[in-house]
């Protein structure tokens, strides 16, 4: 029996600084992602308040909540009603590190339990201002694969990816709010990631204006584990881009292209 999944990815304009108003808007579309056959659905960064610092910044400490807040409760319901992963970027506070705000992207499972968190590893800009890095890079078993999380800008590092690959993931999902003026780069950082680990990025992107200074295009983009571009949103608007994932076609891509058994971790020790 062939082993696919198909993941559903929410390119999203939050309502700046609402966490309660952008989280009702997400809820329909989610359900509406679910009842479309979608079992795992992704979000951008910092879905739930918006993304400019700029503006945002010093408001982060009162968005950011805990892992058992109301945005992660209310999302827990609808994964629970509508049997399907969730991944929800939020601002995230942790009980052992009080008044330490993270960049994350927790895990819902299709019971309504949370997995897990990841937290962005490398931050970008005014981000380090505001939250903390991470320091880990945790893959989540789920009913249908191995999936690990990296967000935006850890994209840009191919070490993220391959950290998770190593681990076992098999489909990484890149949440990010990145800036049109940075297409170029998003055009070629996924389509990478996929192939030199030979497995699949889901990245979703923002859509919105964000002020005078930020404008993100969106341009979510699904490739497959040879590099190829399966799916690609590629209006400038908020949409959800669907895609059907054909975990044996992993096995395919690391027989053709074997760089995973080919790689000589011996000899970059000293380059690290």
């Amino acid at each position: 029996m062939k082993r696919t999944v198909k993941v559903a990815l929410i390119q999203f304009q939050s309502i700046m600084g609402d966490t309660q108003a952008s989280t009702r808007k997400a809820i329909p579309m989610i359900e509406e992602a679910a009842d479309n056959g979608a079992q795992i659905i992704c979000l951008p960064e910092l879905f739930s308040t918006g993304y400019n610092l700029g503006i945002l910044g010093t408001k982060f400490p009162s968005m950011g909540e805990y892992i058992d807040g109301p945005t992660i409760q209310a999302l827990q319901a609808v994964a629970r009603e509508k049997k399907v992963y969730i991944i929800a970027p939020i601002a995230l506070y942790k009980p052992e590190l009080p008044g330490v705000l993270f960049n994350s992207a927790v895990l819902i499972n299709d019971e309504g339990y949370v997995e897990g968190a990841y937290d962005k590893n490398h931050l970008w800009a005014l981000e380090r201002f505001y939250f903390r890095n991470g320091e880990d890079y945790p893959v989540f078993n789920t009913r249908y694969g191995r999936i690990g999380i990296m967000i935006c800008y850890d994209a840009g590092f191919p070490e993220v990816a391959r950290i998770l690959t190593c681990k076992g993931a098999e489909i990484i999902f890149c949440p990010s709010a990145w800036c049109i003026q940075d297409m170029d780069i998003w055009h070629l950082n996924m389509p990478q990631r996929a192939l030199e680990n030979t497995c699949y990025v889901c990245a979703v992107n923002r859509f919105g204006q964000e002020g005078d200074d930020l404008y993100m295009g969106g341009y979510s983009i699904i490739c497959g584990p040879r590099g190829q571009i399966l799916e690609h949103i590629k209006e400038e608007k908020e949409a959800t881009l669907y895609g059907v994932l054909d975990l044996d076609a992993i096995t395919q891509a690391r027989t053709s292209s074997p760089y995973l058994r080919d790689r000589r971790p011996e000899q970059y020790r000293n380059f690290l």
